[in-house]
Parts: structure tokens; C-alpha cells; sequence
């Protein structure tokens, strides 16, 4: 987008939700996986949320990692290698920002992939609801073994994604190393358009068969395959990060304003978040695609504000009274 193309957002809503945010010291935030759409990420929610003919929720459990390892880890290499390619876009920079001028600014994302902490979001004010692609845990059972920011990529040989145009390939009789040389200079001497890496996503690109004895193992027990640090449906969310937003919402006299931005905020726990805001005296802002698509509040309130559109424009014009150009 043209940086002097300004969001098409209503003067006298920008201006209201300006002042009121001015004036706000106790901020909740609640992200979404709309947040980071705009760095190119799929939501792989509603319409489209498919990963090659797959249902992506239906990946997302124990009972499928345990029916195919290599099918979900793949579903997951995949994610993980998107999520390092993409950056953060202006709203994660500029959520970031407001949390280093508003101490009592709190952030729960349900987002995974770790764009909001690559922006310099403060930790201690950023909880991430959903645990994060690069996390991840050995799956056996007398095994505690965990590891935090883990950015390898492929995480494991077998999940490197594959490339279109010359591999290369070992010498089966060659013995002066002339074959090896020659196949490596094939391959790194790309074709006219050339189109690099295969989108997996795609379900007409053939995976590459798995040997789940090539899959990540635990490097404690050296026995347990290690998953994803994500949660998956059927699982409890983390203890500590929930009771972190409570211990917040619960010590705060009043709750200023609540930012719902990028999701509909449907699902629970998030969903109660916005009525227990209100509670407290919050103003509710929601930014989203689809003006249709935000929380439903308790006794039929309405929110304050509804910014329709990109989250990556709109966020960083909306704060933009406290914090400036990001």
C-alpha cells in the first residue's frame, strides 16, 4: 500500500477512539490470526481454511498426530517455515510500541507465529494463549523434555520443503568426485524461471514419503518424538498464561479500553474476555475484515468502535496519537 494512503477509517470514529485511548491507561488487547493475514500468513480459518485437502483443525489434535506424525509434523514444518519467512507487518510494530509506552497494556494473542514477539513486543506484557510453532515437547510419557525458540528450519531433514528444477544427486560409480561436481553445479545453476521452492500447501504437489524414524526425537530421552508446542483442540490452554490476564483484569480497579483485533473472539475463554472488560468499564474497538464477524456481548450491548479492513493499516493509524509513525 501507498505509505500516504491512509485508511479509509471515519474521522469522527478515529478521532473519538484517539481521545479515548489518550486517555486510557489500563488496556486489554485480544489477537487474532487476522493480525497476521496481513503479513501474508493464511488463517487457515472459515473459507479456505483447508491445508491441501485437509480440514487444518482436523490436524491440529493428538488423535492425528498419533494416526500420522509425518502428515501433521509436515502440516507444521510448513507453518513454522512460512512464519520465518513472512514479518511482522505495522500493527504487530505498533502494538509493540504501545506496550513500551503503557505498562499496563496486556496483549493475549491466539496467534502461534511469533511475529508479535520478532516486532519486540515486551514478554512480560505479551500471552500467548496458544503456545507458539517454535516450541516444541517430547510426546513420551515418562519424558518432561521442552524447548522454547526453537527456529530450526527444517526442524528435520525430512521436512525440508522440496524444490522445483535440478536436485542434486550422488554418484553411484564416479569415484574422481567429477559427477558430484557437475550435479551440484546443475543444481545450483538454476533455469530461466526457475520457480524455487514447491507450495505444499498446494495438493497437486506430491509430499515427500515420511519415515517416521526420520522425524524429530527428543535429544533428552532419545527415544520420544517431539511435537509442536502448540495447543491443539481438545487440550487445556496454559494455566500460567491465563491466569496471568486474570491476575491483570482482576487487580485493575477499571479497565479502560479492549482491542479485539483480527478475530471474532467467539471461541472461550476468549470470548468472555470483552464482556469482562466491559465490566470494568471498558470501551470495546474491534478491527476485523468483516464488520459482521465481532464478539458477541452480553444483554444485547453493542461495541464502541468496528474498524472494517486490514488490521496492518488500520492498528497503526488507530494508535497512532500515542505512539507516532511506526
Amino acid at each position: 500500500m501507498d505509505p500516504a494512503v491512509k485508511p479509509a477509517i471515519p474521522s469522527a470514529d478515529l478521532e473519538s477512539f484517539a481521545a479515548h485511548l489518550k486517555s486510557s491507561t489500563h488496556i486489554l488487547a485480544l489477537l487474532g490470526a487476522g493480525l497476521s493475514a496481513s503479513s501474508g500468513l493464511p488463517t487457515f480459518r472459515g473459507v479456505g481454511g483447508l491445508w491441501r485437502n485437509h480440514d487444518a483443525t482436523m490436524l491440529a489434535t493428538p488423535e492425528a498426530f498419533d494416526a500420522d506424525p509425518g502428515l501433521v509434523w509436515q502440516f507444521y514444518s510448513y507453518r513454522r517455515h512460512m512464519a520465518l519467512k513472512a514479518k511482522p507487518n505495522k500493527a504487530h510494530y505498533a502494538l509493540a510500541e504501545l506496550a513500551k509506552r503503557r505498562a499496563n497494556f496486556v496483549t493475549l494473542s491466539q496467534n502461534v507465529d511469533g511475529l508479535s514477539p520478532r516486532a519486540g513486543h515486551p514478554a512480560s506484557q505479551l500471552h500467548l494463549l496458544h503456545g507458539s510453532l517454535f516450541d516444541v515437547r517430547c510426546t513420551a510419557f515418562y519424558c518432561d523434555y521442552s524447548e522454547k525458540d526453537n527456529f530450526t528450519d527444517p526442524i528435520a531433514p525430512c521436512l525440508a520443503i522440496p524444490w522445483e528444477g535440478p536436485q542434486l544427486e550422488p554418484a553411484s560409480t564416479d569415484k574422481t568426485g567429477a559427477e558430484a561436481a557437475s550435479s551440484l553445479y546443475a543444481a545450483i545453476r538454476l533455469p530461466e524461471g526457475h520457480k524455487g521452492e514447491l507450495d505444499i500447501s498446494n495438493d497437486s504437489v506430491p509430499l515427500p514419503p515420511i519415515n517416521p524414524n526420520d522425524l524429530p526425537r527428543c535429544p533428552k530421552c532419545k527415544s520420544g518424538l517431539l511435537r509442536p508446542g502448540v495447543v491443539w483442540f481438545g487440550e487445556a490452554l496454559p494455566k500460567d498464561t491465563l491466569e496471568a490476564v486474570d491476575d491483570f483484569i482482576a487487580t485493575s480497579e477499571k479497565i479502560d479500553l479492549i482491542m479485539v483485533i483480527g478475530t471474532s473472539a467467539r471461541v472461550y475463554p476468549a470470548a468472555e474476555y470483552a464482556d469482562i472488560a466491559r465490566q470494568k468499564g471498558a470501551k470495546v474497538a474491534v478491527i476485523n475484515t468483516d464488520r459482521a464477524d465481532t464478539p458477541r456481548l452480553q444483554n444485547g450491548l453493542q461495541c464502541d468502535w468496528i474498524f472494517e479492513g486490514d488490521a496492518g493499516v488500520i492498528v497503526p493509524e488507530l494508535l497512532r496519537s500515542v505512539i507516532g509513525d511506526v
